[in-house]
């Protein structure tokens, strides 16, 4: 089977072609990236180095904007199943840069989408985000509910989802993954974990927003690989949309007090609440278990100690 994996320099799409790169199924998987500084290069590059220990691994420098090279690259590699991980990511980037937004989640993914129409592609998987849900008042938050974006991250996921339904080829099924807060070893330095480890480290402040009064669907970097993998193997209908998720909120402010014992760093101050973010995410997950019997998600906090340890080894990465 030969593969693309977009943005396999990032957290989701590295773990996952790492993972498919282990597997019995002797896969073929080419990954693109920008390798953008959003957050560290040594980090992103770190993550590369790993997966080009594989002869059926070939990476390309390519940004999604840059669509001559995307149409020479399928004209050359004969993908049959897409994963698009690609994306400016951080809801908190969004005031600050929302013109990025704009360029990679929108023209980008526009580029992608017709490209890969020229081509006899089975199934493209897209990266899609509980941030299209917004704030709910009703848990936990199934597929079919109406969507209603806080930012502009949140919003470019809801246009990707329907401009998919718009402009599609006949012949390729189209499968949108909402991720629910993603964690674990490898993961993105600017998220609440490890940047909490790396504020502990370096004696810095941590500020947190409205003290933690926030609610979050944590899911293990080690269950979404997992899911993913066996989802690219079952059949689908012209067009899905998946909840990937644990079903398991965590309460913010507990999870920092647990964090605060593990590292005896307690220096936090409180930041009124962001208003672009949600206050709660919990997104129900029966859709998703039901297609491919999944159902033994791993232990939250065991989870959290696995990637303390990954990062009193490699937090100079970060």
């Amino acid at each position: 089977m030969n593969i693309l994996i977009t943005g396999c320099a990032g957290f989701i799409g590295s773990s996952f072609a790492l993972k498919l790169l282990n597997s019995e199924n002797k896969h073929n998987i080419v990954g693109i990236d920008n390798l953008n500084n959003f957050y560290s290069r040594k980090l992103k590059n770190k993550r590369l180095l790993r997966l080009k220990n594989y002869k059926n691994f070939k990476f390309y420098k390519i940004d999604l904007l840059e669509r001559k090279k995307l149409d020479t690259l399928f004209k050359k590699r004969k993908f049959e199943i897409i994963f698009n991980f690609a994306a400016q990511a951080g809801v908190r980037y969004v005031s600050s840069h929302p013109e990025k937004f704009i360029e990679s989640n929108f023209y980008g993914f526009h580029n992608l989408l017709e490209v890969s129409k020229k081509y006899p592609i089975l199934k493209f998987f897209y990266a899609s985000s509980s941030s299209v849900y917004g704030d709910k008042n009703n848990f936990p938050v199934s597929e079919e509910v109406k969507l209603y974006p806080k930012n502009i991250y949140g919003l470019s996921k809801k246009m990707n989802e329907e401009y998919v339904n718009l402009n599609y080829r006949e012949k390729t099924k189209y499968i949108g993954l909402r991720f629910f807060t993603v964690f674990g070893q490898w993961g993105r330095p600017d998220m609440l974990i490890l940047k909490f480890l790396d504020h502990a480290k370096k004696n810095k402040t941590f500020f947190v927003n409205n003290s933690g009064n926030h609610w979050r669907d944590f899911t293990y970097i080690d269950d979404v690989v997992e899911i993913l993998e066996k989802l690219m193997n079952k059949k689908f209908k012209k067009f899905e949309i998946y909840n990937i998720c644990s079903n398991r909120p965590i309460h913010i402010k507990e999870l920092l007090k647990y964090l605060m014992k593990k590292t005896n760093f307690e220096k936090i101050k409180n930041k009124k609440h962001n208003k672009i973010e949600a206050f709660k995410t919990h997104g129900q997950n029966k859709k998703i278990l039901k297609k491919i019997n999944f159902n033994k998600f791993s232990d939250f906090y065991n989870s959290v100690d696995k990637t303390i340890g990954w990062y009193d080894q490699y937090n100079y990465l970060i």
